[in-house]
């Protein structure tokens, strides 16, 4: 009875992984127009910096995965910043979901590091919580005709806009 019991708990769990594991890729053309390698240049807090940006699919096609790593190195010879970012669509709320994980947190993952958008054309605006009256969005705008994008970073305050960063993506090797 117990080898019995055994293997019908051993099925269970071989049908169940199988059945998690058979998830549909998420299949979305603007995500696709971000894979590949970038080199970010612009205005980043008042300061002109270049970052090398990889973005893959990954996790069975699921999320893109943004690596970036600035050129910019501190006194250590460690780049100033480094994020990584996770990227995906929920197909069945159309809604897109982003958790942007950088080296400038206090090591904490909280609420704020994640962050929502809806499609509107071409562009994705996130908004990442961060206090009742305070929200942080960041603009994804792809160009076709150059086949670049343009990342728009704001803080919202109490309905003031404070614009944090300016900067453009453009292929790179």
């Amino acid at each position: 009875m117990k080898t019995i019991l055994h293997n019908i708990l051993l099925l269970f769990l071989l049908t169940t992984c199988s059945a998690f594991s058979q998830t549909t890729p998420v299949k979305d053309s603007l995500l696709d127009q971000m894979v590949g390698k970038w080199i970010l240049q612009g205005t980043i807090a008042g300061q002109e910096t270049t970052h090398d940006i990889i973005v893959d699919w990954v996790l069975g096609h699921q999320y893109i995965q943004l690596k970036e790593v600035s050129r910019e190195k501190d006194s250590n010879d460690r780049p100033i910043y480094e994020a990584i970012v996770f990227i995906t669509r929920d197909q069945t709320l159309n809604q897109y979901t982003c958790l942007w994980l950088d080296n400038t947190g206090n090591g904490g993952l909280s609420a704020q590091a994640i962050g929502h958008a809806s499609r509107n054309g071409d562009n994705l605006e996130f908004i990442f919580g961060i206090s009742d009256s305070s929200t942080f969005h960041t603009t994804f705008i792809f160009d076709k005709n150059s086949n670049s994008w343009q990342w728009h970073m704001d803080s919202k305050e109490n309905n003031t806009i404070q614009p944090f960063a300016r900067v453009r993506l453009t292929r790179g090797e």
